[in-house]
C-alpha cells in the first residue's frame, strides 16, 4: 500500500542575526538622507584656513627655483693624449690665468721635443757650414780675379812699350798684335769674372736665405713641440672659479677630452625654472628678484629658453655687476618674476588646488558659525594669490582649505 509523504516548507525562520543586519541597513540609509544636500556638517575653526577677498592692484608674481651660474665660462680640454699625473686644484677653488689645475704626462711629447732640438742644432750647423763654403768659394773667385787683373796690367804695360818699339822696327808687327790680343782677352776675362762674382754673391745670398728658412721651420717645429709639452701643465687661463673637474688621478685622456670648466665669479646670471603654464606670461625685460637666502638681488629677464623639460621652462635673469658676498656660482636660489600688474581687481590667497583660469567651489562665511558653498571663477595666479573674476566681493571671507569631500555631502558648513 502506498504511503503519502508530507512536503517540506520552503520558508526560512527569521533569525536574530538577520534582524540586526536589516536594521543596520535601514539606519545607514536614513543617515545618508539626513546628511544629504540639505543637511549640514561641522568643522573646527582651528582646522581650516579662512582668508578675506581683497581689492586692489595685484602683482602677477611667478615663482621658480634654480641656480646662479657664470655668465662667462671657459671649457678646458686636453691638447693631446696624456695621463693625469697630478691634480692640483679641486672644484670650488678660485683661479687666475696662470693657476695650475692638473699636470699631465706623455713621454712621446718629451721625445718629440728632444728630436726637434737635435734637428734644429743640425740645421743651424748646416747654415754655418754653408756660409763657410760660400766664403771659401768667394775667396777663390777673388784670387782668380786678382791674378787675371795682374796679368792684364802686365799686358797693358807691354802693349804700351811695344807700340814705340814697333815704330822703331825693334819689335815685329806680329809680336805687337799678339800682345794687343792678349790684353784684350785678359780684359774680357776680367769682365766675365766680375760678372760671375756678382752672380755668385746672389747665389750665396739665396742659398743662405733658403737655409735660414729651414732653420725657422725647425724652430717652429721646436716651438710646437715645446708648446704641446707645456700644455701638459693645464692652467686656468681665465680669472674665476673652478666649477667642474672632469678627470681623475691616473686617468688616460684623448686629445680634445674635457678636463675642467672655469667660470667667472663677478659676472653671474641666474637660471630659474618656472612652470610651463606660467612661462607664457613672462617676456624679456621683466623685473625679477633673486633670493640667495641671505640677500635679495634685483635682476631683469634676459632670455627665455624655448625648450620645455619636465613641464618647466628655463628663464635667464641678468644680474648687476656688483653682487653681494652671498652670490657665488652654483648657488641654489629662489626667483620671483614680476610678469604683470593687474589694476584694481579682486583677489584672495590661493586656495588649495586652485589654478589659473579655472573654477572652484569654496565655503563662504555667512556668519562666524556658518558657511555656504559658493562657485567662484579664478583668473591669473600671482604667487600665493589668485585673481577672482566672479563669485565674490571685496571683504567676503572664504575657507581656502581643501573641503571638497564635504561639499559633496552638504552645501552648508557649521564652524565650531
Amino acid at each position: 500500500m502506498d504511503i503519502a509523504k508530507a512536503k517540506k516548507s520552503s520558508s526560512l525562520p527569521l533569525s536574530k542575526g538577520n534582524i540586526i543586519i536589516g536594521l543596520s541597513v535601514v539606519i545607514g540609509v536614513l543617515v545618508y538622507f539626513a546628511m544629504g544636500k540639505n543637511g549640514s556638517v561641522s568643522v573646527d575653526r582651528e582646522n581650516v584656513l579662512i582668508e578675506s577677498v581683497q581689492r586692489g592692484d595685484l602683482a602677477v608674481l611667478i615663482e621658480g627655483y634654480g641656480t646662479l651660474t657664470s655668465d662667462k665660462q671657459q671649457l678646458i680640454t686636453s691638447f693631446s693624449a696624456a695621463t693625469v699625473k697630478e691634480i692640483v686644484l679641486k672644484p670650488g677653488a678660485t683661479v687666475n690665468t696662470n693657476s695650475v689645475i692638473v699636470r699631465l704626462e706623455n713621454p712621446e711629447l718629451v721625445q718629440q721635443l728632444e728630436n726637434a732640438e737635435q734637428e734644429l742644432i743640425q740645421t743651424k750647423a748646416n747654415l754655418r757650414q754653408l756660409k763657410l763654403n760660400n766664403q771659401r768659394e768667394k775667396l777663390n773667385e777673388s784670387a782668380n780675379l786678382a791674378e787675371i787683373t795682374a796679368s792684364f796690367d802686365t799686358a797693358t804695360l807691354r802693349r804700351v812699350a811695344e807700340e814705340k818699339l814697333v815704330e822703331q822696327g825693334i819689335v815685329s808687327q806680329l809680336t805687337f798684335q799678339q800682345t794687343v790680343l792678349n790684353e784684350k782677352q785678359l780684359k774680357q776675362r776680367i769682365a766675365i769674372l766680375q760678372e760671375r762674382t756678382e752672380q755668385l754673391d746672389l747665389v750665396h745670398e739665396e742659398s743662405v736665405n733658403i737655409q735660414q728658412e729651414r732653420v725657422k721651420q725647425q724652430q717652429g717645429r721646436l716651438s710646437i713641440a715645446q708648446s704641446r709639452l707645456d700644455k701638459l701643465t693645464v692652467r686656468a687661463g681665465f680669472d674665476g672659479v673652478l666649477q667642474r673637474l672632469s678627470v681623475e688621478l691616473g686617468q688616460s685622456l684623448t686629445a680634445g677630452q674635457e678636463v675642467a670648466l672655469i667660470g667667472s665669479v663677478t659676472s653671474l646670471i641666474a637660471l630659474i625654472q618656472v612652470p610651463q603654464s606660467q612661462a607664457q606670461l613672462i617676456t624679456v625685460g621683466k623685473e625679477a628678484i633673486i633670493d640667495t637666502r641671505r640677500d635679495k638681488i634685483e635682476g631683469v629677464v634676459s632670455r627665455i629658453n624655448p625648450v620645455v623639460e619636465n613641464n618647466t621652462v628655463e628663464i635667464e635673469i641678468a644680474l648687476p655687476n656688483v653682487l653681494p658676498a652671498s652670490a657665488r656660482p652654483q648657488l641654489s636660489v629662489d626667483g620671483v618674476i614680476v610678469a604683470d600688474t593687474l589694476q584694481n581687481v579682486n583677489y584672495i590667497k590661493r586656495p588649495a588646488g586652485a589654478k589659473s583660469n579655472t573654477g572652484a567651489s569654496l565655503y563662504r562665511l555667512d556668519t562666524p558659525q556658518r558657511a555656504t558653498s559658493q562657485d567662484l571663477r579664478f583668473g591669473v595666479q600671482a604667487g600665493q594669490f589668485i585673481q577672482i573674476l566672479s563669485g565674490a566681493s571685496a571683504g567676503e571671507q572664504f575657507i581656502i582649505s581643501d573641503l571638497s569631500n564635504m561639499q559633496t555631502i552638504s552645501e552648508t558648513l557649521s564652524i565650531n
